[in-house]
């Protein structure tokens, strides 16, 4: 964990050795300049898996939220992460760390504060990855049974599971290049479809006001069915902060973090912005919504809304290839988050929070001891819910990826805290890019977590089955379980705070994260 602040300095000779011994038996240091702005472009928009956000996310965000304005309400939410990123991208020049928001937390706001935002994050990663491996087992479960091979959700999710840890043990670049091949056609495919079904016009034709206009956007109030938009919308954005985690595996981090990170969030929000402006577009902005519940058989299968559009306007052939890219689609969320998790656990082993073999990396370069806990305790959580007859999209997908929401944008308002602060003791840095515009995103992303607590129930799926969407928010607080879930990010916050107060400070870590 070093604070790495002139990028053309040259590396020390113990650097270099570690640099030695990780690229021939292993050691204790990332392979350096193994990927680029285009690589790690590749993990972050794979982990927002945007072919899943289409069909899963977006027809349920119109049924629920504001309808034909879904379109406005990824672009405001984008619009946000871009001024998040302002502070964050100056953060990321001052110092080059794995462990991204670990270390930015740390470095602003204390020892103490860095590894209880660390225990969050990680909670995030975590998270996430076990709601994509529930997705995965049953769309594989699903696809396969179509062809005569019938196994148990939890089958095909630990096949997924070898693969994703054979993958992530290797060199960081192998695993960019397969993200790479993945995301490409899954972005061609997404982009025909949505330009197809906005050429045809659709049944009304198009129609900018009804999906972009601020009114349309915040009908119906942040507390009501613009704030479930919104709340869909961030959802949507998991992983794209991940981009520091790979800067010690970057060439000249100081350029390429700032870089990939806006270049991810644009992708994302204009890929998600074109795409269901499209999906309104072809059903009809004023009957967007009767049009989703008819061709999603009532939310049930809101997959069918994008294939039946594919079919409408592009032709039955896209039908397979689609098919296929889900799958893939979410083995690529897989693979980001595996990597990203594994080397946060890096990080916190390196930096004496967690046992020093956490530390270690293989002869490939990638943060060994990092993979086998993310993969045990992937495994571990699998068998329990396969043990106890849960749901793996009601219960692990919809529980786990709604913990990784909240978890995140906590962690997010941490950071822009932490970058004011940071700034301030230092005495430079811009005004906007340092003060006003971290504190704007602090103040914004509040507010978006005030959303996705608000409508917690609605997001994990653990509402009670009579709670109308329009109730005030404590209609939602109902269910025990949805309470527990909403509060495991900030348990991990204080036992991680606890964790950092009670164990022997590590002295290079104080030093590291020292102004």
């Amino acid at each position: 964990m070093s604070d790495q602040s002139t990028p053309t300095s040259s590396p020390s000779r113990s650097a270099h050795a570690a640099d030695s011994a990780s690229s021939t038996t292993g050691g204790s240091a990332l392979k350096r300049g193994r990927i680029g702005v285009v690589g790690i472009v590749f993990f972050v928009v794979a982990a927002s898996a945007p072919l899943i956000g289409m069909t899963g996310a977006v027809p349920v965000a119109m049924v629920l939220g504001n309808g034909a304005a879904v379109p406005g309400a990824y672009l405001a939410v984008g619009l946000t992460l871009l001024l998040f990123t302002v502070g964050y991208a100056a953060m990321s020049r001052t110092m080059t760390n794995t462990g991204a928001f670990f270390a930015y937390v740390g470095k602003g706001l204390g020892v103490n504060a860095g590894v209880a935002s660390a225990f969050t994050a990680v909670v995030a990663y975590v998270t996430i990855q076990l709601a994509i491996y529930g997705f995965f087992g049953a769309v594989m479960g699903g696809t396969m049974a179509e062809l005569g091979v019938e196994l148990p959700w939890y089958v095909w999710s630990l096949l997924g599971w070898v693969l994703v840890t054979g993958l992530s043990l290797l060199s960081v670049d192998i695993g960019a290049k397969v993200l790479g091949v993945l995301l490409t056609l899954e972005i061609l495919v997404l982009l025909i479809v949505g330009i197809a079904s906005l050429g045809s016009g659709g049944p009304e034709g198009i129609d900018f006001a009804a999906s972009f206009s601020p009114v349309a956007v915040l009908a119906g109030g942040f507390a009501g069915t613009a704030g479930i938009a919104l709340a869909f919308a961030f959802a949507s954005f998991i992983g794209f902060e991940a981009t520091a985690i790979y800067g010690e595996e970057s060439k000249d981090p100081k350029r390429t973090v700032p870089l990939a990170t806006y270049v991810a969030i644009a992708v994302i929000s204009v890929l998600f912005a074109i795409v269901s402006f499209g999906v309104v577009t072809g059903l009809g902005a004023s009957g967007v919504v009767d049009e989703v519940l008819e061709r999603s058989n009532g939310l049930e299968a809101p997959e069918g809304v994008l294939f039946s559009l594919a079919e409408q306007y592009v032709g039955g052939w896209l039908i397979l290839p689609m098919a296929i890219l889900v799958i893939t689609s979410l083995f690529a969320g897989l693979l980001a988050f595996q990597n990203a998790a594994a080397r946060y656990f890096f990080a916190m082993g390196r930096g004496g929070v967690l046992p020093k073999r956490l530390a270690a990396t293989n002869s490939q370069g990638a943060p060994v001891g990092g993979v086998i806990v993310v993969s045990a305790l992937a495994a571990l959580v699998m068998i329990v819910f396969a043990a106890t007859g849960l749901d793996p999209v009601l219960n692990l997908f919809f529980w786990m990826s709604s913990i990784t929401v909240i978890a995140i944008v906590t962690v997010e308002i941490l950071v822009s805290i932490a970058v004011i602060r940071h700034f301030v003791k230092r005495g430079d840095g811009g005004l906007w890019s340092t003060k006003i515009a971290p504190a704007l995103s602090a103040v914004v992303l509040a507010l978006g977590l005030y959303l996705l607590m608000s409508r917690f129930n609605l997001l994990a799926g653990t509402a009670p089955a009579d709670v109308d969407p329009s109730l005030p928010e404590s209609a939602w607080l109902l269910n025990p379980l949805g309470w527990f879930l909403v509060l495991v990010p900030f348990i991990s916050l204080v036992v991680g705070f606890v964790v950092s107060a009670v164990r022997p400070k590590n002295e290079q870590l104080v030093k590291d994260f020292a102004s």
